[in-house]
């Protein structure tokens, strides 16, 4: 089945520039060992017995590190 390409997927095609996030987000990708990482917050990060279900271990890290590195890029 062939799926119709939205609108939005239309003007990120057409975006030549890179923008200083995008750039980040690679050199973090290629830098960081994420599985090492996790591996060593995984038994401190909190279970969530009450209240609603925890972000991920990996997705919450994953953020606080971008937040971290677009911080200290501007």
């Amino acid at each position: 089945m062939i799926q119709q390409t939205s609108l939005l997927e239309l003007a990120f095609q057409s975006k030549s520039r890179v923008t200083n996030r995008e750039i980040c987000l690679a050199e973090m990708e290629g830098v960081v060992p994420w599985a090492e990482l996790v591996a060593v917050i995984e038994p401190v990060y909190p279970a969530g017995q009450r209240g609603g279900p925890p972000i991920g271990t990996e997705r919450r890290l994953r953020l606080y590190c971008a937040s971290q590195g677009l911080n200290h890029r501007l």
